[in-house]
């Protein structure tokens, strides 16, 4: 190479270092404008609206407090080992028979108290005394081994009903109801024909001046006879006829002879007679014979409405939580 062409390859030389420069100064302004924020900027936006999304719940929710029982409440828990009477009485509670009344016909829709009863069967109720002289029963369980079952029922008001009733733990109603009842408002049926006392109706509690009607059309036979054992009463023969006895009613309102449809308002329940609370004794009769209100009706059985559940349980939960400190037993 000749002499007069080395300043040409310094020109060169010296470009291809400019150009490099300005390519590097390019690149580092770009990289510049690409970074990522400070994290001092993004400390500045609140986390929740940042990531719009709501804020995570505490691991572990905070531990519930037990609800405590007042103190008139009472709790037995025993094994049965003769009658359910016996049992009862040999438990040491006051006033045994008349818990043993009531906590019978609980579970007489679903249990022969007499007949299904077996040695080694478990009897658990919460009960406090009642403003009637009768226990007043808030949970009770029965855990049979002829059906290797644990029966329940618990006392609630449904916000449908007028009046509490008894709801086993899944929330379908303990007692059954009549169709076509002599009587929609009461507050426990307390006698049934098939409840081995010997009753010849079915006994619905119910305050003083509730209205009842006759479920059938027919024909009024006689009302007020033998008042000192019935009271003020009634008795309607239906069209099939079948006679229908009304007992120990505080008024009548209808007359001997009257023909009356289904519906009609006859009277309002009492007290009345030999009696010994406000109720509606309700009896049937096919000639000599005494008919079951149950069979002949028929009945249905009701389930709370799952939006009522949650507060069912609610409530319920301390009568059961009592039950199983008392007994260890789980379940029911």
């Amino acid at each position: 190479m000749s002499s007069s062409s080395k300043p040409w390859v310094l020109y060169g030389v010296l470009g291809a270092s400019l150009f490099t420069n300005v390519y590097m100064s390019l690149r580092s302004d770009n990289a510049t404008e690409l970074s990522i924020p400070s994290t001092t900027a993004v400390a500045e936006v609140p986390l929740n609206e940042r990531l719009d999304v709501p804020e995570l719940a505490p691991a572990h929710d905070p531990v519930e407090e037990p609800v405590a029982l007042s103190d008139d409440w009472h709790t037995l828990r025993v094994k049965v080992s003769h009658s359910l009477a016996r049992t009862f009485q040999n438990s040491g509670i006051d006033e045994p028979d008349e818990l043993n009344a009531v906590y019978s016909r609980l579970f007489m829709w679903d249990i022969n108290m007499n007949s299904d009863l077996q040695a080694g069967d478990i009897v658990e109720v919460v009960y406090r005394d009642g403003s009637d002289g009768f226990p007043d029963i808030a949970a009770a369980r029965f855990h049979s081994k002829k059906y290797a079952k644990i029966f329940s029922a618990y006392k609630w008001l449904s916000p449908d009903d007028r009046y509490s009733s008894y709801w086993s733990v899944d929330g379908t109603e303990v007692p059954f109801r009549l169709k076509n009842s002599p009587i929609q408002d009461y507050e426990q049926i307390t006698a049934l024909l098939r409840d081995g006392r010997g009753h010849e109706g079915m006994d619905f509690k119910t305050p003083v001046g509730t209205q009842t009607v006759s479920p059938k059309a027919g024909t009024v036979v006689r009302t007020n006879w033998n008042t000192s054992y019935n009271g003020k009463c009634l008795e309607i023969q239906f069209s099939d006829g079948v006679l229908a006895k009304w007992l120990h009613m505080e008024e009548v309102t209808v007359k001997a002879g009257q023909k009356i449809s289904a519906g009609t308002v006859v009277g309002k329940t009492g007290n009345t007679g030999r009696s010994t609370a406000p109720h509606l004794h309700y009896q049937l009769n096919k000639g000599k014979r005494v008919l079951d209100p149950i069979k002949y009706h028929d009945t249905n059985r009701r389930s709370l409405e799952s939006e009522y559940m949650p507060s069912f349980l609610a409530e319920i939960a301390p009568f059961q939580r009592i039950m199983d400190e008392q007994g260890g037993i789980a379940g029911l």
